[in-house]
């Protein structure tokens, strides 16, 4: 269901959270851990920030509806398409709920909009998405991102789609930051591979975002273009949109290249037959084969049944299992828990166990360190998987 603004979310109790390792003893009832939930509730990426919310329910489910052994209240608002309603949420999170973290952001633009305001207030950012590089350093010190940062999915397609791609190649994605990102990765890593692009001007094409709800004629000059192949990103009901209507266009001959969200998730279920062989760049998939992973897809078709877990409910489960282990470690140490004292601990929180597999974050950049795989959609029974068929290259460090 969707998310509504406002919404308090407080996180029940269950067992196995970090600070019982740690040690320290139950708080007072009184003592409670905010943290900011600042993620779309409507428009294009409502899925994304459903998906995202259910990361964290799932955590809170399996582990005591604590954070470093203090009861958790989750405060929801909403991001909404960028920084107009993203920044005034942001800072009733930070200014009046004095969040210890603010999580989720699935726009480039909302989170290049509300990060210097987290940053002067010294509160981490814990991003579910990709994010822009930011070369401050002040802001860096404040973003960490549990996903990708933007340009990643691009960097790890580019080299291959050049070797497998006789000719040139159309680029197309939204206009906003996170397609700006997304898009200059792919382009500069396949030119530099030698790749030559198909757009007449040779530059990416860019849709208005989030308008754009009509792609064929974008799509019939792709097909005019002598184009060999298409990369894109669209995530959401945009992603839908573009599939659905590829399929429909002249230029359905033309394989078809993006990233992950381009057919994650809902999205593959509302694309049915039209996302068929579509091959995609990401670093997870509800097929990956390890412990973590099994154990997470399994405790998230017991709740839901409907739909495959994402990349956004990766993060977010990430990002709630990040937040206990700093939030104890400060608790543990003796000192105040501020939101500067848990940005800090988030620097030593070390190795994750993610249903992705084993990741780090960077402890420069604050991205993850992780594999990077190549998908194909295919069948698996009556319904569409993303198949991992590659693994590609390890990214972040």
């Amino acid at each position: 269901m969707a998310l509504a603004a406002g919404l308090l979310l407080v996180l029940s109790a269950c067992s196995g959270s970090a600070a019982d390792k740690s040690g320290n003893k139950a708080p007072a009832s009184d003592a409670v851990a905010k943290i900011g939930l600042l993620t779309p509730s409507s428009g294009p990426y409502a899925a994304v920030g459903e998906d995202t919310r259910a990361g964290l329910e799932l955590y809170r489910d399996t582990h005591d509806g604590k954070l470093g052994g203090l009861k958790a209240e989750v405060i929801v608002r909403d991001e909404g398409a960028g920084p107009p309603t993203a920044v005034p949420a942001a800072t009733e999170l930070v200014k009046q709920h004095q969040v210890l973290a603010v999580t989720g952001v699935v726009s480039g633009g909302s989170v290049a909009g509300i990060l210097p305001l987290l940053a002067d207030n010294n509160t981490a950012l814990m991003g579910v998405a990709g994010r822009p590089e930011f070369p401050d350093p002040k802001l860096t010190a404040h973003v960490w991102s549990f996903n990708t940062q933007s340009y990643e999915a691009g960097a790890a397609a580019g080299p291959w789609v050049k070797e497998h791609v006789t000719g040139p190649v159309y680029a197309i994605g939204p206009d906003y930051q996170g397609g700006w990102d997304q898009l200059k990765g792919f382009t500069e890593s396949f030119t530099k591979a030698g790749g030559t692009l198909a757009n007449p001007d040779g530059k990416t094409t860019f849709t208005p975002f989030p308008a754009t709800q009509n792609f064929l004629p974008y799509l019939n000059k792709i097909a005019q273009s002598g184009a060999k192949a298409i990369y894109s990103f669209y995530a959401g009901t945009a992603a839908v949109d573009f599939v659905k209507q590829y399929k429909q266009s002249d230029a359905a001959n033309l394989p078809l290249y993006g990233s992950g969200p381009l057919t994650e998730g809902r999205q593959l279920d509302a694309q049915g037959d039209a996302a068929a062989n579509i091959t995609t760049f990401a670093t997870y998939g509800a097929d990956l084969d390890n412990p973590a992973n099994r154990a997470f897809v399994a405790a998230w078709q017991q709740r839901h049944p409907d739909r495959s877990p994402t990349i956004y409910a990766v993060a977010a489960w990430d990002i709630a299992r990040s937040l206990d282990t700093a939030i104890a470690a400060v608790r543990g140490s003796g000192k105040p828990l501020t939101p500067e004292a848990v940005n800090t601990a988030l620097g030593s929180v070390g190795q994750i166990d993610s249903p992705r597999g084993v990741m780090q974050l960077n402890p420069v950049t604050h991205s993850p360190v992780q594999q990077w795989y190549r998908f194909e959609v295919r069948a698996d029974g009556p319904k569409r998987a993303n198949v991992a068929v590659e693994q590609l290259a390890v990214l972040g460090g």
